[in-house]
């Protein structure tokens, strides 16, 4: 691969602050005037002097919590607001209408996409990882609720790529148009694309058409790479988030993720609004240009680092090593967040269960998730009862495991993620 999606990506750095910082005052004046809990952020901030980023610095960070309690906040309260305000917490520019879709994440957080192509940013992604006009994508990230499935259908016809909404789960039914269509790439999960390969194994048959991956919601580690190659897939990965689309992308150079254009990514130490010096692991933090969703200083919870120098690639761009956790004891286990509210919500509905510790664990592709209540009275019937709740509250399944009371470490944690990422 020797060109890239736009010219741009290949910018000297300079050039690229400049151009983002030009724009940014007018993104933000137009923020302030038409999403009201940005106006709140920005209040007694003079915007036209957001030149750079030590002025940028000085605009508080909104974090993902007070996103969802904003939103929270609104519902109950504002029962006849427009939507932009009522159902987005006022963080949207836009409402019914303009907004094409709305989509839903755990909290629930409300998201919109709007009419815009790729208005979530993969196209950029998916060329680097080799898509090509007239492909055919097979879309494994889910359609419903989240917006998996939109971001990468939009980004794909972008490309000028054909897509089968394959969605998640049905494994059989998913080998069976994979043999069938004979699609070039896959995007969606790594572990759900494993599972897939290996019941075409067990099944006896050939799924040779498939060349290239665009892989995002997991870890996607070196050795998994690896497992890919070996099957004739070359496999690349994507970071992005349901509220800002996506943040970062790999290159055929594999020294990071590169920064997607048109955001500005900071990365700042936990629970405060100060950027860390180059190289040390803090939150990221993203200002995005997009009008429609103007999200400022926004703290995503994850932890990564910028990696010094450009990419031997030519993207010059600035990039990060990737995710590297959670800020919180928030984790993703196979493509979605699971929260320690959630886990508060479980207890909630048990009184039985006096307290709980969600342990996560196995290796990359295989996670597993282990929920162990203290319970009186502990009984299987029990364990059954809590393991269906936490289906219903995570859209994941566990097994439960009933210990004596008094028995669970007295640390705080509520999320223990143990599992292997080498």
């Amino acid at each position: 691969m020797t060109t890239y999606y736009e010219e741009r990506e290949a910018a000297a750095v300079a050039e690229r602050e400049r151009a983002l910082f030009a724009r940014l005052p007018d993104a933000l004046e137009r923020a302030r005037r038409r999403a009201p809990a940005i106006a709140r952020q920005l209040e007694g901030i003079d915007v036209h002097g957001i030149r750079d980023r030590d002025t940028l610095a000085t605009i508080p960070v909104i974090r993902k919590s007070e996103l969802l309690q904003a939103q929270l906040d609104a519902r109950s309260a504002q029962a006849g607001a427009a939507a932009h305000e009522r159902v987005f917490g006022g963080f949207s520019a836009i409402g019914w209408g303009e907004a094409a879709r709305v989509f839903a994440s755990p909290g629930p957080i409300y998201e919109p996409e709007s009419h815009r192509p790729d208005y979530w940013g993969f196209a950029r992604a998916l060329h680097a990882a080799g898509f090509r006009r007239a492909d055919l994508v097979h879309n494994c990230f889910s359609y419903h609720f989240t917006p998996a499935g939109s971001m990468m259908e939009t980004a794909a016809h972008a490309l000028g790529c054909s897509v089968f909404p394959g969605g998640v789960g049905q494994t059989e039914q998913q080998l069976q148009a994979m043999s069938d269509l004979r699609p070039v790439g896959y995007v969606g999960t790594p572990s759900f694309l494993r599972i897939i390969l290996e019941k075409a194994d067990e099944s006896g048959v050939r799924l040779d058409s498939l060349k290239r991956a665009l892989f995002s919601g997991e870890a996607f580690p070196p050795s998994l790479r690896e497992w890919f190659l070996q099957r004739g897939i070359d496999g690349y990965q994507a970071y992005g988030t349901a509220d800002l689309g996506m943040i970062a992308f790999e290159t055929e150079a594999r020294e990071g993720l590169v920064v997607n254009e048109d955001i500005l990514l900071e990365i700042v130490r936990p629970g405060t609004n100060q950027p860390v010096p180059e190289g040390e692991v803090g939150e990221v933090v993203v200002t995005t240009l997009n009008p429609d969703y103007p999200l400022v200083r926004f703290g995503t919870g994850d932890l990564s680092a910028i990696l010094p120098g450009e990419s031997p690639c030519g993207r010059r761009n600035l990039r990060i090593r990737g995710w590297l956790g959670r800020g919180d004891q928030t984790t993703k286990v196979r493509g979605l967040f699971v929260h320690p509210g959630q886990v508060a919500q479980v207890v909630a509905r048990h009184a039985e269960v006096r307290r709980a510790r969600l342990v996560v664990a196995g290796a990359v592709g295989r996670d597993t998730m282990t929920l162990r209540v203290e319970a009186d009275p502990a009984s299987e019937s029990l364990a059954q009862q809590v393991a269906q709740t936490v289906r219903e509250i995570t859209k994941l399944r566990a097994e439960v495991e009933c210990v004596p009371p008094g028995s669970l470490p007295n640390d705080g944690k509520v999320i223990d993620d143990v599992r292997d990422y080498g």
